[in-house]
């Protein structure tokens, strides 16, 4: 569980958001059935996947779609299969392939009651750990994309990784993401736009990357790349996206409002080639890529990050190390998990105790707030900005300051 970011196998619980659509992109519920029940019964398989199954209260695909009465009918016949399948195949197929090629999987996991985590993760659980989706799922609404939160408000996101880890406690290891190629950037959705800074960036990501489990990094996070500002539909590839637009048109929304809230959840956000220059095409290809290039590319690109000390890839180097370090790896991998503070509004705070005890502090504002410490300090080990103003057992925090501190026994 020390593991650098690493998937090797996705098997998952989700929702239908696909199934919707007329046609399919090869990821909705009833097409990946064929893909779980060939990769149940194949004995070559080490590497499988089941994608795109609910498992809910009242165990149908997605209450979204009620009114959709062949994909529900269809869904419900399928779960109940799939879940025959994983009760009597999905401990062996993955112990086999554990033993033969010593593999980590992990799950996609929606709307898991609490007392199910043990089956998923827990020391016999199916699976070596499952992603986090409760701060993404947070805020959405069955109507659709036009009716949900294009973002989180501190208290919000605090809410929802607060809560992950008091269920998760010491039953497994969670996996912890702000975004992956399903969903909008995680700077976009986490950060208000009038928060979204440097600085800012980086709080989240010292946040969410130092949280009890298994940090991972998706494609261009690692830069703060952002959302697409689309102008136009023509410049969206993702049918899920199409298909909202027109779910929001049909609730009434204007042309506008339908592309506001298509650009503000689009998958296709996180599907922009990836920034690696201010060249043509972000450095990208010399050829027309088959999403257009976020504009931002010749500000948030890889090679002025690369030199960059104070840049967000240098500060992810920086939580990489800190995490991997021989003297804290102990308490940053295994160690509990405590919040702390977790009433201040705007402090995401939270100790990490074992061989040492730390503390981690953000202040997710554009004001400073005076915060008292949980013991005295011993050493700053990460801080996302040049200075620490720390008298006795106070620390006065910066706009968007974060910091990792040591606290002496």
């Amino acid at each position: 569980c020390d593991l650098s970011i690493l998937i090797l196998a996705e098997i998952g619980f989700h929702t239908m958001e696909d199934s919707q659509t007329a046609g399919c992109d090869g990821c909705c519920s009833l097409c990946s059935i064929h893909t779980a029940a060939c990769c149940l019964t194949s004995d070559q398989t080490d590497i499988f996947v089941i994608n795109k199954i609910i498992k809910s209260s009242d165990g149908i695909g997605a209450a979204a779609y009620a009114g959709q009465d062949n994909i529900r009918k269809s869904a419900l016949f399928f779960q109940h299969l799939l879940f025959d399948l994983l009760g009597n195949n999905c401990l062996e197929i993955t112990d086999n392939s554990r033993e033969r090629v010593g593999s980590h999987n992990r799950s996609q996991v929606f709307n898991e009651k609490e007392d199910e985590i043990k089956d998923f993760i827990g020391e016999n659980g199916y699976f070596s750990s499952m992603f986090d989706f409760e701060e993404t799922c947070y805020g959405k609404s069955a109507n659709g994309w036009y009716a949900s939160k294009p973002y989180l408000s501190p208290e919000e996101y605090k809410k929802c990784i607060f809560h992950t880890q008091k269920k998760i406690g010491d039953t497994g290891m969670i996996s912890n993401i702000i975004e992956n190629h399903d969903e909008p950037r995680g700077v976009c959705h986490y950060i208000s736009p009038e928060d979204r800074c440097p600085d800012s960036k980086k709080l989240l990501a010292g946040i969410y990357f130092l949280l009890k489990g298994i940090p991972f990094i998706y494609q261009g996070q690692e830069i703060g790349m952002e959302n697409m500002e689309f102008t136009s539909m023509d410049q969206i590839d993702d049918i899920s996206t199409i298909d909202e637009y027109q779910v929001a048109l049909r609730a009434g929304c204007s042309e506008k409002e339908a592309l506001d809230a298509a650009s503000a959840f689009s998958r296709d956000n996180a599907r922009t080639p990836v920034q690696w220059s201010a060249e043509k095409n972000a450095g990208f290809t010399e050829g027309e890529p088959w999403l257009g290039v976020n504009p931002n590319y010749k500000e948030i690109n890889v090679e002025t990050q690369l030199t960059d000390s104070d840049s967000l890839l240098s500060f992810y180097k920086k939580l990489t190390a800190l995490r991997k370090a021989p003297e804290y790896k102990e308490t940053l991998v295994y160690g509990t998990f405590t919040p702390y503070q977790e009433e201040r509004k705007n402090l995401i705070a939270y100790t990490r105790n074992g061989e040492k005890d730390l503390l981690i502090l953000g202040n997710m504002q554009a004001q400073s707030q005076k915060v008292s410490l949980s013991g005295e300090m011993k050493k700053v080990l990460l801080n996302n900005q040049e200075t620490a103003e720390i008298t006795g057992k106070e620390i006065i925090l910066k706009p968007y300051q974060f910091i990792v501190l040591e606290i002496a026994d």
